[in-house]
C-alpha cells in the first residue's frame, strides 16, 4: 500500500491519483481534461531528476484544447510503487522496452485504446521514443524534448561513448574527467546526492539551477566528434571532474539569494516538492535507468528493432541554451535523418535551458497543441 502522504500543491483542475499498471506497479498520476468521457489521451513522461509533477505548467493548456492528459511518476520515482529501490535489485525491470511497457498498461488501465500523443522530456524522450517504435498502433505520435532519439544503432556498430578507450582517455586528460553517466551507475551515487553536504534542498538548486538559461555559461554548440578533447569541451555537469561526485560538481553554481528570489519558473516551495520526494524515496530508481544504458546488455532487447525509424508523426523541442541536444555527438543528425521518417519539426525555445517545460511553459504548451491539432486533422 501506498504511504498516506501530504497532498501535492496542485494547479486547481489537476488531479492526483494511483492507477495499476497491470505489470506491478500503482503508478502515481496527474490527470486533467479527465471531467470529459472520449477525450483523446496524451501521456507525458517526466526525466531525471523529475516526477510528474514536473508538467504541472502544460497539463491544463493541453487539456484546454480538448484532451485527457496524463502525467505518471515513472518506475523508479516519487509516489509510484511497486518497483524494486536496491542497487542490487531487478536491473531488468527498468529497460527500455519494460518502461515503454509500463506506459503501455497506464494506457489500457486508463481505459484507452490508443495516444494521441506521447511526450518524453529528457530521459523521458528515449521511452517515448521506444513507445512510438513498439507500439505505433497505440502511440500515434510522438514529441521528443531535450534529449534527441538517434534511432538503435545495430550491436554490430561500436558505440563511441560505451568505448572503454574513451573512458581511459578522458581519465588521462591534464583535468581528468568522467563522463556523468557513468558516475551515476556507481554504487555511492545515489548517497552522494541525496545527503548531498550542502543538503538535498541546495543540492537539488544547484543542479537544476546550472541547467536551466538561468546560468549564463550554457551556450551549447555542436561537438566535433566523440573524442575524449571533443567531449571535455562539455559543461562539467555532463564531463565531471574524475574524483568528485555530482553534488560536488554543482556545490559551485549554486545561485545567490537574490537569484534564487528572482527564479519565477521553480521558486523554492516548488523546488521543495522534489526536495521532499526524493529525500523520501532517494536517486536509485532514476539511476538504475543509466545503468541498463552503461552496463553494455541490459538493453540488447532493443536489437529487435536496429535500424527502424519511427513513422509515426514526430517533433522535437528544446530550449536553445540547453546542452542535452548535443552531449551525445550526431544524434540530433540521426534523429532527423533516418531514427524519425515522419519528423514534422524541431522547434528551439529561446531563454529556456534543460528544463523547457517548466522554464517556458506557454511556449512548450502552443507548440504541443499545434502538434496535437495537426496531427489529428491529418
Amino acid at each position: 500500500m501506498t504511504p498516506m502522504l501530504p497532498a501535492l500543491p496542485l494547479p486547481a483542475g489537476i488531479r492526483a491519483r494511483h492507477v495499476d499498471n497491470g505489470d506491478g506497479l500503482h503508478m502515481h498520476v496527474l490527470e486533467a481534461g479527465h471531467e470529459v468521457d472520449g477525450r483523446p489521451l496524451v501521456l507525458l513522461l517526466h526525466g531525471f531528476p523529475e516526477l510528474a509533477y514536473s508538467w504541472r505548467k502544460v497539463m491544463l493548456p493541453l487539456a484546454q484544447a480538448g484532451f485527457h492528459v496524463v502525467a505518471p511518476d515513472q518506475r523508479g520515482y516519487g509516489r509510484t510503487t511497486g518497483w524494486d529501490d536496491r542497487y542490487d535489485g531487478d536491473l531488468a525491470s527498468f529497460r527500455l522496452l519494460n518502461l515503454a511497457r509500463d506506459a503501455l498498461g497506464l494506457v489500457a488501465a486508463l481505459r484507452h485504446d490508443t495516444v494521441a500523443a506521447v511526450v518524453g522530456h529528457d530521459f523521458g524522450s528515449p521511452v517515448a521514443a521506444c513507445c512510438a517504435l513498439s507500439r505505433p498502433d497505440v502511440f500515434r505520435s510522438v514529441v521528443l524534448m531535450s534529449a534527441p532519439f538517434p534511432g538503435v544503432v545495430s550491436a554490430a556498430v561500436p558505440s563511441p561513448l560505451r568505448s572503454a578507450d574513451l573512458h581511459a582517455e578522458l581519465a588521462r586528460l591534464e583535468r581528468p574527467r568522467k563522463h556523468y553517466q557513468w558516475h551515476y551507475s556507481t554504487r555511492g551515487a545515489d548517497a552522494e546526492m541525496r545527503h548531498a553536504p550542502q543538503g538535498l534542498h541546495a543540492f537539488l538548486r544547484a543542479y537544476y539551477h546550472c541547467k536551466s538559461a538561468d546560468w549564463p555559461d550554457n551556450r551549447p554548440f555542436a561537438l566535433g566528434g566523440a573524442s575524449a578533447a571533443e567531449m571535455a569541451r562539455l559543461p562539467d555537469y555532463y564531463m565531471m571532474d574524475l574524483h568528485k561526485g555530482m553534488s560536488d560538481t554543482v556545490a559551485p553554481h549554486m545561485p545567490t539569494p537574490a537569484q534564487i528570489a528572482a527564479c519565477r519558473w521553480l521558486p523554492d516551495d516548488e523546488l521543495a516538492v522534489y526536495a521532499a520526494e526524493f529525500a523520501r524515496t532517494g536517486f536509485q530508481g532514476g539511476l538504475q535507468w543509466y545503468r541498463c544504458q552503461t552496463d553494455g546488455k541490459s538493453n540488447a532487447d532493443l536489437q529487435q528493432y536496429a535500424e527502424r525509424s519511427i513513422a509515426v508523426p514526430s517533433a522535437f523541442i528544446a530550449g536553445r541554451s540547453d546542452w542535452g541536444a548535443w552531449q551525445s555527438p550526431g544524434a540530433l543528425q540521426r534523429m532527423q535523418s533516418t531514427a524519425c521518417s515522419a519528423m514534422r519539426g524541431c522547434h528551439w525555445i529561446a531563454g529556456a535551458g534543460h528544463w523547457v517545460q517548466q522554464e517556458r511553459p506557454a511556449e512548450v504548451a502552443r507548440l504541443l497543441t499545434d502538434f496535437l491539432l495537426e496531427a489529428r486533422d491529418a
